[in-house]
């Protein structure tokens, strides 16, 4: 097994399979931040015109990529191979990582590839390098062949969503974007995004108050669906949590609060600007050393890392800027919107709200509040909502639109997708099922994902398609640290190719 013990990057094209791992390092190398991957889509044409596959752009920006049957295949029906080609983009405060310039750094570690300070972008690197590598292989017997790669899927998924009727010929579509290598699945959420906004009356700090930073940081974080079970912290929620209790005990002024950066994220970090008068800062920081003390046992197994720190506010702090101690006519909220605005955050709902009944250990519905920012008495927060059931999601959806209500804030539903129906009964699941179990002597099993794979979308747009989805093991997608098991990326493209020459006998 191939492994390094140092953070040089590695060479992923060393890796086996090896023409997988060549299109992921491509695809490292390239940022392709979700709205920013024109560059990556430029390559990809050149690369497939080079080697007489037909590559259109359509409307909205996706990329699909054609190429005939393998001789004597030509009446096969045709198979769709899709996957998404932007990544969420995150990094450790204090990492210098541009993701609109800078390369993504890779290195293995213990039969994992992984980025250790940034978001890989395995989700969804990997499938797209799957497509490519069927589409290139000499040897591989296929039916026609089209790869569907659409755009800014992470954050709104709007290529799926643009996709126009018609526009792809064959009745298979695998979808590439599930991240648990042995499993089949054939059905996923849907979800709706929760947008909360207000601008909040903001007064004069009083003379004599000093200015503390406090910091939530060193959770884990994850994808803010298939993670949300897992009970990790949400920096959001704790940091909220800490302010209510202490604006309990100190006279405390709320400047600003940054948290989160993804809806589709769960938090790992958040930051907010105080004030209280300059006597009580020293209590301040014991009482943030006991509750720092308190989380790590309450998270001792699902985020030992928590942590909440008090630090003095240096004119060049990072995320917010704001000097210490408060030049004259420093401004913090008001006191009515600063009890208004905690009591709102520390009650927000966030985690699973119901468990499957269908599919045991499955989550059903959730909620996650990914995204908060209060500058200037601006306020906004954004939460994603998911369920197996359009319904449901739709119901939440409004609830936490009346709870921001309540606490006298503007909110609206935005960016709702389907979900995909599981079709048990589906001929490709069937198929595939066989050639699983005759390559890894061995069952699949069929599972649903309490994520918003494309294929809602797609089937509404196309609904004659067959579709499944599978992908190796993905661990810690959407968060810095994010790795991709080098073994199972070899069976999934042992797996693709055998089910293509499958579906290539008809």
């Amino acid at each position: 097994m191939v492994t390094t013990d140092n953070l040089e990057t590695f060479n992923l094209e060393t890796l086996q399979p090896r023409s997988v791992w060549s299109h992921f390092a491509t695809l490292c190398a390239i940022p392709r931040a979700s709205l920013h991957e024109a560059a990556l889509i430029e390559h990809l044409i050149g690369w497939a015109q080079a080697r007489g596959a037909e590559a259109v752009v359509d409307g909205v920006g996706n990329l699909i990529l054609r190429k005939p049957a393998s001789p004597g295949c030509e009446n096969a029906p045709g198979v769709i191979l899709q996957g998404h080609l932007d990544m969420v983009c995150q990094a450790n405060a204090g990492t210098p990582h541009d993701f609109e310039r800078d390369p993504i750094r890779a290195v293995v570690r213990d039969g994992w590839v992984v980025a250790e300070e940034t978001t890989l972008g395995a989700d969804n690197g990997i499938g797209v390098a799957l497509a490519l590598a069927a589409l290139e292989e000499p040897d591989l017997r296929h039916p026609p062949l089209e790869v569907l790669l659409t755009v800014n899927e992470e954050s709104g998924m709007d290529g799926a969503r643009g996709l126009a009727p018609g526009t792809l010929r064959g009745t298979t579509l695998i979808n590439l974007d599930t991240e648990e290598w042995g499993h089949f699945y054939l059905g996923c959420a849907g979800g709706v995004d929760v947008e909360v906004r207000d601008s909040c009356g903001i007064v004069n700090l009083p003379p004599a108050y000093v200015i503390r930073r406090l910091a939530v940081s060193g959770l884990r974080g994850g994808h803010s669906g298939i993670d949300i079970h897992l009970g990790r912290g949400n920096a959001i929620k704790l940091l909220a949590e800490a302010l209510g209790e202490l604006a309990g005990r100190f006279d405390l002024r709320l400047i600003e609060l940054q948290g989160g950066s993804a809806r589709n994220a769960i938090p790992r970090e958040a930051f907010a600007l105080v004030a209280l008068p300059a006597d009580q800062a020293g209590r301040l920081a014991a009482w943030v050393a006991q509750c720092d003390a308190a989380w790590r046992q309450r998270f001792a197994e699902a985020d030992a890392g928590v942590n909440l720190a008090v630090s003095p506010a240096p004119v060049d702090c990072a995320p917010i800027n704001i000097g210490s101690p408060p030049t004259e006519g420093q401004s913090a909220l008001s006191a009515a919107d600063q009890k208004r605005l905690l009591a709102y955050l520390t009650s927000a709902a966030n985690g699973v709200t119901r468990v499957s009944d269908a599919f045991p250990d499955v989550t059903d519905t959730s909620v996650n509040l990914g995204v908060v920012r209060l500058t200037q008495g601006d306020f906004s927060a954004t939460s994603k909502v998911r369920s197996l059931h359009d319904q449901r999601a739709d119901q939440l959806a409004d609830q936490l639109v009346a709870h921001a209500a309540a606490h006298g804030l503007r909110a609206w539903k935005d960016g709702a997708y389907p979900g995909w129906t599981p079709n048990p009964a589906s001929p490709l699941l069937a198929l595939c099922q066989t050639v699983y179990a005759a390559e890894f002597g061995r069952d699949a099993n069929p599972q649903v994902i309490h994520a918003g794979l494309e294929c809602g979308l797609l089937a509404a747009s196309h609904p004659h398609l067959d579709m499944i989805s599978f992908g190796p093991d993905i661990r810690g997608a959407h968060a810095p640290g994010e790795r991709v098991e080098i073994a199972s990326v070899g069976r999934c493209w042992q797996l693709l190719q055998a089910v293509l020459r499958a579906l290539a006998r008809g």
